[in-house]
């Protein structure tokens, strides 16, 4: 696969995105102040990891498979540190999306 060197950048991408998340949760509207510089380092990192991988992914194929991963990351977090427990059709949701980030990242075109 041409993108190869890039995928392995996924990890950081879903990481970073998804701390991020966390850690802007945790900052409950930036009035805490350690979570909030936090998500700026992580936000800020995660944006530097994305632009490295769009020099051979393009951006759309990018930015959605990014969004998506950390939707699902996001949501397992929200699960464990969170106990916020998704109802069936979130689920359901979850299932799409994860099919979508593999269907145009397995089998689509894009040039």
């Amino acid at each position: 696969m041409q993108y190869s060197w890039s995928l392995r950048k996924w990890n950081g991408w879903v990481v970073l995105g998804t701390a991020a998340n966390g850690f802007a949760k945790a900052a409950n509207g930036f009035t805490i102040f350690l979570p909030s510089v936090f998500t700026a380092i992580t936000i800020i990192a995660c944006m530097y990891t994305l632009s490295l991988v769009m020099k051979t992914i393009p951006v759309g194929i990018t930015y959605a498979s990014f969004a998506g991963l950390c939707i699902i990351a996001t949501s397992i977090v929200g699960i464990y540190k969170f106990n916020q427990i998704p109802d069936l059709f979130t689920i359901i949701g979850l299932i799409l999306i994860i099919s979508g980030v593999l269907i145009v990242n397995l089998v689509g075109k894009s040039g």
